[in-house]
């Protein structure tokens, strides 16, 4: 790379012009933001926005979350490059993706913090873009699924977690393990339409609150293949999001999260899963509850910007993405 190249192509999140496409630059320097996309609030022919909601008050066990989208973005820079294996595609062909930086808000008014995450989201949606949300503890899905469900109505939510989320919880109450109570109970979800992926923790007897449970034991029983055509079968044809808790992984795979769970998926088989979904197409998705304290060289980072850009490439895969590279 010559040095006039190589300058060119320096600090892409800030200087890059095309919304589009991708361009090789140093993993270790430059502007770190998720996929050296660029840093911007306008939403002029955008597609998806990426956003982090450093978010993480509402944790039961160990804190941290808060770090989730720097670590992310981070973990991203080694991997800013196409095609992505193996769709064989660069999702960012098809997409025009910025990253619309971080929601703020004030720690010390911690009730009022939903509200401006929903009209955080909200903003965007109005703009004709969709998110991909990086958290963040898993609570912020819920004010994310108010912005969603008050554009397209109640929605399926496709949910890769260790934890139903589902718990008994007082209105208005910052708990991540009880928001997707609150968003059955306020109609922004489907439950008949809704299904939870890798569940190996029982509580709250088990009340399914109308949701299909695939727990963990079962998807290592079944194939990629037949879990994604569970959930297919389980959406349907109407509006749907999805949501993706790191903690679905084994703490093997993701030992930087709050409530690490043994007995999980291993990141091939949750990326096989993903990959075996395409030609379903995403509302809204998010990748939560990455806690960098108390990661290990950047294992958790890593796949949950892996897990990010899978996301991506399932929505440019909806939207016409090819195959175009040859395969080794």
């Amino acid at each position: 790379m010559g040095k006039d190249v190589g300058e060119a192509l320096a600090d892409q999140g800030f200087r890059r012009e095309a919304l589009k496409g991708s361009y090789f630059e140093s993993s270790y320097a430059g502007a770190l933001s998720f996929f050296r996309r660029k840093y911007t609030r306008d939403l002029t022919g955008v597609d998806v926005a990426v956003t982090g909601i450093p978010f993480d008050l509402s944790v039961s066990n160990r804190p941290g979350t808060r770090f989730g989208p720097e670590a992310i973005r981070r973990a991203s820079a080694q991997h800013a490059w196409g095609p992505i294996w193996p769709w064989r595609f660069d999702p960012f062909d098809t997409l025009a993706c910025t990253d619309y930086g971080d929601c703020a808000f004030d720690w010390g008014l911690p009730m009022d913090i939903p509200d401006l995450i929903t009209a955080h989201i909200a903003g965007i949606l109005a703009a004709g873009a969709s998110t991909l949300t990086l958290g963040g503890d898993h609570f912020i899905t819920y004010p994310i699924l108010r912005a969603y469900a008050a554009k397209f109505g109640p929605l399926a939510i496709v949910q890769f977690d260790a934890h139903r989320d589902v718990e008994e919880g007082a209105p208005g109450r910052l708990d991540h393990g009880a928001m997707f109570t609150y968003a059955v109970r306020e109609g922004l979800v489907d439950p008949k339409r809704s299904i939870q992926i890798g569940i190996r923790t029982c509580f709250n007897g088990e009340k399914s609150h109308g949701m299909t449970i695939l727990h963990a034991d079962e998807v290592q029983r079944m194939s990629p293949e037949a879990v994604a055509d569970t959930i297919r079968q389980t959406v349907g044809a109407g509006p749907a999001y999805l949501t993706f808790d790191i903690d679905c992984l084994d703490p093997s795979a993701a030992p930087g999260t709050g409530t690490p769970v043994p007995g999980g998926l291993s990141s091939y088989q949750a990326l096989a899963i993903l990959r075996a979904m395409r030609g379903m197409d995403f509302k809204g998705m998010d990748v939560v509850e990455v806690s960098p304290p108390f990661d290990h060289a950047e294992m958790t980072a890593n796949a949950a910007a892996i897990i990010a850009v899978e996301l991506l490439c399932l929505k440019a895969y909806a939207q016409g993405a090819k195959p175009t590279a040859v395969p080794v």
